[in-house]
């Protein structure tokens, strides 16, 4: 069905222009496709480990957050490839495009050895946070078996950035779609047993989902080595190493993972920050983040989607297209975040009520904490309905400016608005005392300055002059 759709905006004839929205909407939705099954897959996870009880699942989503944290630099480096894949195609210098890629994949592999050194870090975290010793000794597990497998999850992570960058993203959305089956299959019959295979619990979760990923990986690697990419690419013939390629992706790529790291390490701790003021602010602000990450994950797309087309719009010295896809991506955006608003105005009840606890199970304690915090995430879910019309603007423009090379000034203004954001909620929780969700509206009131900066950026046209006399 995702591929008839796709097929028919594929026809040249079906452009009016480079960077309408169609254009946009062809790279963007199988990247939202892709982006959602690596979702759901977690969410299997999640909910395969609840049957076993609740500090499995607890040690699963404690390990994961803290092994994305650490990997996050070095997939947010390595991403960049996106865009200097798109720059080369759109500079008509395809036979640059596979080689690279493989610079990536080989910045991938040394940067394993790194990876393991932060392991003890990630144990020293599960320190401080004073857990049950057995949710400790599981999420100890379910850490060190996905970081020891960190071989897999960088190169996985550098995989679809080829495609991403040609705009062939329908072959990322199939990959992630089979490895989430065989992921799935393998937690069903990692975590529980089955016949002659033992019951290996969260460890299970942890080996399906690098078998998952594995899979995927493959397939990816399969099709860029094929006859219908060797043809176009030469990717048969692109292994040589190359420092002029490498050094430019260090020097863009780095930027780009110091940037999510500093926003994944804000972010954690906007949690805690949250999770300090009591049981029924941690659970308001949770099912508020659990719903703001359903509605991120399309955005997330998009942002690729203007990372790649902008890139190749660059490359081609076409200013004009770039500038017309990034405004087609934020138009996109907006319509899907209208569908999102009118669920968060009209329905913040019912959303909130899905996390409701089972009144068989739950003990009256958590029932009433519950209750408590039902009135306070209602809110929060409405007034984030401005929020995300303004993450929109942040992701579109932010992924415009990546494609066009000035990662730098996005990390800077990255890091700053998401550590002056936590600083915020801790002024207005800590130091105003005011409630939670007062403490909400003061953090979405100065998150939403924000966009005004990068479109003001972007209108300023310096991208511009620092990459569209470049010599690709």
């Amino acid at each position: 069905m995702v591929d008839a759709i796709l097929n028919k905006f594929y026809r040249p004839s079906r452009f009016k222009k480079n960077g309408d929205v169609k254009d946009v909407f062809v790279v963007a939705l199988p990247m939202l496709l892709s982006m959602s099954f690596d979702t759901l897959m977690t969410f299997i996870d999640r909910l395969f480990l609840s049957k076993l009880g609740p500090a499995e699942m607890n040690a699963a989503l404690g390990a994961g957050a803290v092994q994305l944290a650490l990997t996050m630099f070095f997939t947010g480096a390595i991403s960049y490839t996106t865009a200097m894949v798109a720059q080369r195609l759109g500079g008509k210098k395809r036979w640059d495009c596979g080689r690279v890629f493989m610079q990536a994949v080989y910045l991938s592999l040394i940067s394993v050895p790194l990876l393991y050194l932060t392991i003890p870090l990630g144990h020293f975290v599960f320190g401080m946070e004073h857990l049950p010793a057995d949710q400790l000794q599981y999420q100890k597990t379910y850490f060190n078996i996905l970081m020891f497998g960190g071989i897999i999850n960088l190169v996985r992570n550098a995989a679809p950035c080829f495609f991403s960058g040609i705009g062939e993203t329908k072959i990322v959305m199939k990959a992630a779609f089979v490895g989430m089956l065989v992921n799935v299959a393998c937690n069903f019959v990692l975590i529980y047993g089955l016949g002659p295979i033992p019951a290996l619990g969260v460890a299970g979760a942890a080996y399906g989902t690098l078998i998952g990923n594995l899979v995927s990986t493959v397939i990816l690697f399969a099709k860029f080595w094929g006859k219908s990419c060797h043809k176009r690419f030469r990717t048969r013939y692109a292994f040589a190493f190359s420092w002029p390629l490498t050094k430019e992706l260090l020097q863009k790529g780095i930027p780009s993972g110091v940037e999510m790291c500093l926003n994944m390490t804000a972010f954690q701790l906007l949690i805690l920050m949250f999770h300090a003021l009591g049981p029924e602010s941690a659970t308001a602000a949770s099912v508020m983040f659990n719903w703001d990450m359903v509605a991120y994950v399309p955005l997330m797309g998009l942002e690729v989607a203007s990372t790649s087309l902008v890139g190749r719009y660059v490359g081609a010295r076409d200013g004009a297209a770039a500038t017309r896809s990034t405004y087609s991506g934020v138009k996109l955006g907006w319509w899907y975040s209208l569908i999102i608003g009118v669920l968060f105005i009209f329905l913040p009840g019912v959303l909130t009520d899905i996390f409701r606890p089972d009144a068989a199970e739950a003990s009256a304690e958590a029932l009433a904490i519950f209750d408590a915090a039902r009135p306070m995430s209602i809110f929060m879910l409405r007034f984030a309905t401005l929020y995300i019309f303004v993450e929109v603007l942040l992701v579109i423009y932010a992924g415009a400016l990546r494609g066009a090379g000035d990662t730098l000034w996005v990390m800077f203004a990255c890091a700053i608005m998401n550590w002056c954001v936590a600083g915020t909620l801790y002024v207005a929780a800590y130091v105003l005392h005011l409630p939670a969700h007062y403490a909400w509206i003061a953090l979405v009131a100065i998150y939403s300055t924000a966009p005004v900066l990068f479109w003001w950026r972007w209108k300023s046209g310096k991208w511009r002059r620092h990459v569209l006399d470049k010599n690709f």
